[in-house]
């Protein structure tokens, strides 16, 4: 009885210690913290941000141009892959500057690094291999956490810190033992609570509301088909997300398209303004939503160019291949880097801000029909998605090319497609496109996903063989 009282007297005492542990490692700025812990000078990167956005149109222009000689140079002198792949070029003129590829970084990271940098002293990491082309790249660190100052700068737009606001994450997670506990423990230094993606039942989705009931999230992040099947969840249930967990703020979205219908159905379910980020890890955060609905692309430390076929540089509004520099990764070079996605730049950009008006998809999503003429991949799940998801019965669906005039479409459902619906799928298709396309449907129970748990709505296997 005596020991039992003891028990009894501490657990006050239990709590008030964890309380203000919580309290004191909320002052910390444990992101922060722990960017620094591992080395990446966050307080310096967000310094070098803040004098960069204070920077006047004349004197940006003026930085702009210097920071592209810059790393020309830089990589000319330092970096023997670089001297090797930019051979009689002029730093001081942009049009001599090669295009770098993918293909072209499929070498062992140690023959592209900077011999100013070492393996040991840099940040590195592999890009998803959701173009086709994976490889592994680097930062060094004063990059890396110039990156993490942009982010934290653009979600400090929607009133988000990433030091103290806490995320709802619809990610993947590594299955294997030592990634899966290595994700938890950044999930738990970095204030966010991970939910599956792997498994998007309405059971699974109850689990999801629980914990939004029972916990004061301030932000939504993570792929946007998993968080779409969230929404369309609540749809069914005809309840808002913010009436039932009121303290959220935004819901951020990634890695995949974001089309206009999804987004109005995330902002009606959930209650909140939806956020549009577009990014790739080899580089930065590329383009992030504004409060004014823009697309504002990351203009202080990257350079977004879009090119025609021939490396030429277009003009504002004109489509076409999305080429990238970046300026402060001296541990390995990505300069003028084709990405592998089509774009459009705004008419109403301005160097110091420039708007990404649209994305069209990837380079290798273009689909070749028989006739020769080439349509983006995204362009038959666009006219495919408002057609077969009216009845709410097909949860999600992808399309592959099989053959130049072949395309099968898999859909996700409990019951297969009428056979009106698919008959007003192919003529949708051969109205858009052309006449003679061969569409093959395929119900299964559920669509796999790849093991980051990303779904791709649109696959050539014709320009993979051909790859």
């Amino acid at each position: 009885m005596l020991f039992a009282a003891k028990i009894k007297l501490m657990l006050p005492i239990q709590e008030y210690f964890l309380f203000t542990l919580q309290k004191y490692l909320n002052r910390l700025n444990l992101f922060d913290l722990t960017l620094r812990l591992n080395g990446f000078p966050i307080g310096k990167a967000k310094t070098v941000l803040d004098e960069i956005q204070n920077k006047s149109e004349s004197e940006f222009e003026i930085y702009i141009n210097q920071k592209k000689e810059d790393i020309v140079s830089y990589h000319l002198n330092h970096t023997s892959f670089y001297k090797s792949l930019a051979k009689n070029i002029d730093p001081k003129n942009w049009n001599s500057v090669p295009i770098m590829t993918k293909r072209d970084l499929q070498q062992p990271l140690k023959d592209r690094l900077s011999k100013e940098f070492s393996i040991k002293h840099i940040y590195i990491n592999k890009t998803s291999g959701s173009s086709g082309d994976p490889f592994v790249f680097a930062k060094d660190k004063l990059c890396h956490a110039l990156t993490w100052a942009v982010i934290q700068n653009r979600f400090g737009w929607f009133d988000l810190d990433f030091n103290t606001s806490k995320q709802a994450r619809f990610y993947g997670i590594p299955l294997d033992k030592k990634g899966y506990y290595k994700e938890r423990l950044k999930d738990k230094l970095s204030n966010r609570f991970r939910f599956s993606i792997f498994d998007l039942s309405d059971d699974a989705f109850e689990k999801c509301l629980d914990t939004f009931k029972k916990t004061a999230f301030d932000y939504i992040n993570g792929y946007t088909s998993s968080i779409v099947q969230f929404a369309k969840f609540l749809n069914k249930k005809n309840l808002v997300l913010k009436n039932v967990c009121p303290t959220l703020k935004a819901c951020v979205v990634t890695s995949e398209m974001l089309f206009e219908d999804d987004k109005k159905l995330l902002e009606k379910q959930f209650g909140i303004p939806v956020v549009n980020e577009y990014g790739a890890s080899e580089l930065d955060l590329i383009a992030f939503q504004n409060p004014k609905d823009e697309w504002q692309i990351t203009s202080e430390s990257l350079l977004v160019e879009i090119l025609d076929e021939n490396n030429q540089v277009l003009p504002f509004g004109k489509e076409g291949r999305i080429v990238i520099t970046s300026f402060y990764n001296k541990a390995h070079p990505f300069i003028r880097y084709d990405i592998g996605d089509i774009g459009v730049l705004s008419k109403n950009s301005t160097l110091q801000k420039p708007i990404l008006e649209k994305l069209i998809g990837r380079t290798n999503d273009i689909a070749i029909l028989p006739s020769g003429k080439k349509a983006a991949g995204l362009t038959f799940y666009y006219i495919t998605k408002s057609i077969i998801e009216d009845d709410g019965q097909v949860k999600e669906f992808i399309i592959e090319q099989i053959k130049k005039d072949t395309f099968k479409i898999i859909y996700a459902s409990p019951k297969d497609l009428s056979h009106s619906k698919i008959e007003t799928i192919k003529t949708e298709m051969e109205n858009y496109l052309e006449k003679g396309l061969h569409i093959v449907f395929e119900r299964r129970e559920y669509i796999e996903r790849s093991k980051g748990g990303k779904l791709k709505q649109f696959t050539s296997l014709i320009n993979r063989a051909n790859n």
